[in-house]
C-alpha cells in the first residue's frame, strides 16, 4: 500500500509482480466494481511468461484531473517513467484519460482498452453524478449490481460474476460513489492528445454494460486501433475468458519486444512459441465460427 499524495487517506493499493528491471511494465486499471486482484489470472499468467505486471487499486478521488494527479505521482513513487495500461470500463476511461493528462510529457506508452467507453454520457447518469456521495453503501451497491449479467450463464462466466459481487462488497461507501462519480461525471477523451499511442481495443460480443453505440464511438477514435473481440465474456473477460484476454495482451505487447518499452524479461521472449499461439487461437476462432 503507497501514499502519494498530502492526504494520508488516499492509500494506493497494488500488487507488483514479475521482474523489477523491467522499467516500462502492464498496469491495470480496474471497473467501478473492482480491486486489484480481479486481474489474478493475467497476474499469474503474464508473470509466468516474464512480464512485469502491476495491479491497482485506486483510492478515493472525485474527479478525473484529481485522479490524473494522485496517478502521476504514484508512477513517479515507483520511478515508472513510461508504463502500458490496460483499463477495463471505467479502469479503460481513465486510462485514456491519464494518456491525454500527460500528453505533453508522455507517460503513456500503449493502452489496451476493454469494454471501455470515451464519454460518459452514455450512461445518462451526469445529472446524477453530484449525488453519489450522498447515497448509502446498499443503494451504490444496487446501481452496480443493475450492470451485471442476468439469465443463464456459463459457469466460467458465472463464477466470474460471483467473484466481482464478492470484490463490490468489499468496497466501502466512499470508495463505490467517487468511482461511480468518476464513472458519470461529465468528460469526454480528447482523441487528438493521443492518437500517437498504440491502442488496442478489447470487446465481447455477448452482453456487457456497453452499449453497441460506445463501442462503435471507440472505433471511430481510435481507426487504427488493433482489435480483440472476445465471441462472450460479458462485462468481466479477464475473469472467465483469461486465456483469450492473456494472448490478445501479448500479442499487443509483442510489438515493444526488444525495445526499451518491453514489458517481459528479454531472455523470456520466445516468438516462436508466441506465434504458434496466435495460430491456435485464430483455428479455434474459425472453428467457433463454422
Amino acid at each position: 500500500q503507497i501514499i502519494v499524495d498530502d492526504d494520508d487517506s488516499k492509500v494506493w493499493s497494488l500488487y507488483d509482480a514479475g521482474p523489477r528491471s523491467i522499467r516500462c511494465p502492464l498496469i491495470f486499471l480496474p471497473p467501478v466494481s473492482g480491486t486489484a486482484d480481479v486481474f489474478f489470472q493475467q497476474i499469474l499468467a503474464l508473470t509466468g511468461w516474464g512480464y512485469r505486471v502491476i495491479a491497482l487499486q485506486y483510492p478515493v478521488y472525485w474527479d478525473h484531473l484529481e485522479f490524473c494527479d494522485g496517478f502521476r505521482k504514484l508512477l513517479d513513487h515507483l520511478q515508472l517513467d513510461k508504463v502500458h495500461l490496460f483499463g477495463a470500463s471505467l479502469g479503460g476511461f481513465l486510462a485514456q484519460k491519464f494518456a491525454e493528462y500527460t500528453h505533453k510529457s508522455p507517460r503513456v506508452q500503449s493502452l489496451i482498452l476493454c469494454n471501455a467507453f470515451s464519454d460518459t454520457s452514455i450512461f445518462n447518469q451526469t445529472w446524477t453524478a453530484n449525488s453519489f456521495w450522498l447515497m448509502p453503501a446498499f443503494m451504490l451497491k444496487k446501481i452496480v449490481l443493475g450492470n451485471f449479467a442476468s439469465g443463464p450463464l456459463d459457469p466460467e462466466m458465472a463464477d466470474g460474476i460471483d467473484f466481482m459481487v464478492d470484490r463490490l462488497e468489499s468496497l466501502g461507501q466512499s470508495e463505490l460513489a467517487s468511482r461511480l462519480t468518476l464513472n458519470c461525471q461529465n468528460s469526454y477523451v480528447e482523441p487528438h492528445k493521443i492518437r500517437d499511442i498504440p491502442v488496442t481495443i478489447m470487446d465481447v460480443f455477448d452482453q456487457s454494460a456497453l452499449s453497441t453505440e460506445a463501442k462503435e464511438e471507440m472505433y471511430k477514435l481510435y481507426p487504427n486501433a488493433r482489435r480483440a473481440h472476445l465471441k462472450t465474456g460479458g462485462n468481466f473477460p479477464y475473469l472467465c475468458r483469461s486465456a483469450e484476454v492473456n494472448l490478445y495482451i501479448q500479442i499487443h505487447l509483442l510489438q515493444f519486444h526488444g525495445t526499451r518499452y518491453a514489458a517481459i524479461d528479454p531472455s523470456m521472449v520466445s516468438a516462436e512459441e508466441l506465434e504458434v499461439q496466435k495460430i491456435s487461437l485464430h483455428t479455434s476462432n474459425e472453428q467457433e465460427e463454422q
